[in-house]
């Protein structure tokens, strides 16, 4: 095409690499709550940020109070050089150049959680149940790390979807409340809660009346979320730089209800039928549960801060290995090759035939 404007620039995930603008100097460590088996993983990557790379290591204050770890004598050496913060009380914004997590999928969750705007680069260390998010393994951290902070890796970035509760009083009265205003890094869920009855549920795209979901509810996935709840739910996984929202219904009353997915760039409109029978339930991450009633509505749309999430070798080999190892993906038995079959066609007719010679022979 002549007119430039009209040709689709496509971006190579692979060139989507880490670089430093300074050298990283704060880092914080997320691990896994309540495992003992993270406890000397997580002692041995503080003490060697600290006496090694010399960097200012903040943990949040509830693992100051571990009492595992107070009566770990590495733990005690490097106590003091800590610096703690409290969800929810501190604000990590600008504080942070870098995040190591030490655990399952959850941390990389509860990092993204603790970032409601710009997210430093994380990287993630399998020391969990599943792991399809922490593509990293902590034999030889050291040298891992060391890579990542001279910036040789890729990055993989998860976008993540900005939720807002509109809230019919509000409307109304015009309080001054601010609303729910939540980014959820694999899903939203607006599901029937504790009713018998199925939800009753409108979806509009871009303010157009799109479908009403009857069911038990509806989830609304990023890419990184659609290996989550949703593939559960009967839903195709899409790779994490594919620049998109999947829309799946739970449970649906209907033969063909399929999944869909829809642009990255159209706001998402849900809210509770106005003939429904019972109210909804929405969560972020599985947080923040909270209900949704009659005239209440809940918009969805792709946030402008996704999450840098560091690759182990690089944005395709990280997912699809994750497919296998975790979810195994297309797993069967092989087929044989014909040489193989050959070779069973001629034993069976051989053996058939020397059995027929030996009958004959019998019979004179």
């Amino acid at each position: 095409m002549k007119n430039s404007a009209m040709v689709m620039t496509i971006q190579d995930p692979a060139s989507q690499r880490l670089t430093w603008y300074k050298p990283p100097l704060t880092v914080l460590v997320i691990k896994k709550v309540r495992d003992v088996s993270v406890l000397q993983p997580f002692v041995q990557l503080v003490k060697w940020l600290i006496e090694e790379k010399h960097m200012v290591v903040f943990v949040e204050q509830t693992v100051m109070d571990d009492t595992l770890l107070i009566n770990n004598p590495g733990f005690s050496v490097v106590k003091e050089k800590l610096m703690t913060f409290r969800d929810g009380k501190d604000d990590l914004t600008d504080k942070i150049d870098f995040i190591i997590c030490l655990g399952g999928d959850g941390t990389l969750l509860y990092a993204s959680l603790l970032f409601q705007q710009s997210v430093p680069p994380v990287m993630a260390f399998h020391l969990g149940s599943l792991g399809f998010l922490t593509p990293f393994e902590f034999d030889n951290f050291q040298e891992q790390v060391t890579n990542v902070l001279e910036g040789h890796a890729a990055l993989t970035l998860r976008s993540r979807l900005r939720c807002i509760i509109v809230r019919k009083n509000d409307e109304l009265n015009r309080t001054s409340k601010p609303p729910t205003n939540l980014l959820v890094l694999n899903e939203v869920v607006i599901d029937r809660g504790p009713s018998p009855y199925l939800s009753n549920i409108d979806l509009f795209l871009d303010g157009k009346h799109i479908t009403s979901v009857q069911g038990d509810g509806l989830i609304v996935s990023t890419p990184t979320g659609s290996t989550a709840y949703a593939v559960a739910a009967g839903a195709s996984m899409i790779h994490p730089s594919v620049p998109a929202i999947m829309v799946t219904p739970i449970c649906p009353h209907s033969l063909s209800f399929r999944p869909i997915v829809v642009p990255a760039g159209v706001e998402l409109k849900i809210s509770v039928s106005p003939d429904s029978r019972n109210t909804s339930w929405v969560s972020f991450d599985g947080r923040n549960r909270q209900e949704l009633f009659h005239g209440d509505s809940l918009r969805v749309t792709t946030s402008v801060y996704p999450v840098p999430s560091i690759c182990a070798q690089d944005q395709i080999s990280d997912w699809f290995d994750s497919l296998a190892e975790c979810l195994h993906w297309n797993v069967r038995k092989r087929q044989k090759h014909l040489d193989e079959l050959s070779d069973l066609t001629h034993s069976s007719s051989n053996d058939t035939l020397d059995s027929l010679d030996h009958t004959d022979q019998l019979d004179s």
